[in-house]
């Protein structure tokens, strides 16, 4: 039986990696590219090696809708032709016929995760940088100009909010040195400073910025100038964090979850909560998204064996309105996590523990 029902889950599942993949990719890269061979004159060769690069990620995207297609599918059919009745008819259970749909759910739940840990991120970067390389010669592995940071601290009037500390401006960037910086410093209570450098390199022994060429204006809380310094070299203790920042060139969607903790850890020296509450959730949606191949498989099994008659294109559409309810949940938890409203735990998480809710009850009635 197991062997079976595993035998007419395969075809399904393999359809609907294809149809949603296929779907996916047109949207989301191939109208795009086309775009770019017409108006900026990408090779059709490098199109077609960037078109496969970006394939892992609607693959990823099409595993949880495909393992609910075809589990719907299956078993809407398995009830129809009442192969359904025999089988309980001898004594086998609900719960043990979708047994072979929950362990699908469960393998394609670790091809996810394998795919969006050591395929997809890998993929997605490459693609990126191949299509730069294309279309502007070659771009440095940095942003060459424009090096913003912002750090955060505590109102001194109400901690529960943010004020800012330190503003870092760089106008440009050759690789291991910034020029023309501007740095506002409020960290000292009462006393703020105003840096502006022609350049300045990160020591890595002194843990500190060297500045050359600069002024220091130490600014009174009335607004008046208290001391100028002029310098030929001063050595500044400043988070080394506007470096990475313009080092770093990829986005989350590049990253595995290693390289998204390091950027969270990046990012919280700055303080800015809401781009912290950004990366926590990110990383708890790469958990999460795995897992809903589980909630997929199980709510289109219980489904699928309800006493009905339903046609392969009804299961269809049944199953993108599932697709498009669950995804439209996702997006509205995203957004209220950014927002502060939710954990981002709970942002990540709860489209996926309330599907699998869902799906226990409705297990549980079909059950009965």
């Amino acid at each position: 039986m197991d062997r079976y029902i595993a035998k007419e889950l395969t075809m399904p599942f393999l359809f609907g990696v294809g149809a949603f993949s296929s779907i996916g990719i047109s949207i989301g890269a191939l109208f795009e590219l086309i775009r770019r061979i017409t108006e900026s004159g990408l090779a059709i060769t490098l199109a077609a090696q960037i078109f496969l690069l970006k394939l892992p990620e609607f693959i990823v995207l099409a595993f949880p809708m495909s393992t609910l297609l075809a589990t719907m599918m299956t078993y809407s059919r398995f009830s129809s032709d009442s192969e359904l009745i025999a089988l309980r008819g001898v004594g086998v259970s609900i719960r043990r016929i979708i047994t072979p749909a929950v362990v699908l759910s469960l393998l394609v739940t670790g091809l996810t995760f394998v795919f969006n840990e050591l395929i997809t991120p890998a993929a997605n970067y490459r693609a990126a940088i191949t299509l730069e390389q294309a279309l502007k010669s070659e771009r440095p592995p940095f942003q060459e100009r424009n090096i913003f940071y912002q750090e955060f601290q505590p109102a001194s009037d109400d901690p529960a909010a943010q004020e800012l500390k330190r503003q870092f401006y760089a106008r440009r960037f050759d690789g291991t040195t910034m020029h023309g910086l501007t740095i506002l410093d409020f960290s000292q209570k009462g006393l703020n400073q105003v840096v502006s450098a022609e350049s300045a390199n990160w020591d890595v022994e002194s843990n500190a910025w060297t500045f050359y060429n600069g002024t220091i204006y130490v600014v009174a809380p009335d607004g008046s100038f208290r001391n100028i310094i002029t310098f030929e070299t001063q050595e500044l203790q400043l988070p080394r964090t506007p470096l990475d920042l313009a080092s770093r060139t990829k986005n989350d969607t590049e990253m595995n979850i290693a390289e998204a903790t390091q950027q969270l850890e990046l990012v919280r020296q700055s303080g800015d909560e809401k781009m912290i509450r950004r990366w926590q959730i990110r990383i708890m949606q790469k958990y999460a998204l795995p897992f809903v191949c589980v909630v997929f498989g199980l709510v289109g099994a219980s489904i699928g064996v309800l006493p009905q008659r339903t046609s392969r294109a009804t299961s269809f559409g049944i199953s993108i309105v599932i697709i498009f309810g669950y995804y439209l949940l996702s997006f509205i938890t995203n957004a209220m996590g950014e927002v502060g409203v939710l954990s981002p735990f709970m942002s990540a998480w709860l489209p996926t523990l309330l599907g699998l809710a869902i799906g226990l009850y409705l297990l549980f009635r079909a059950s009965k």
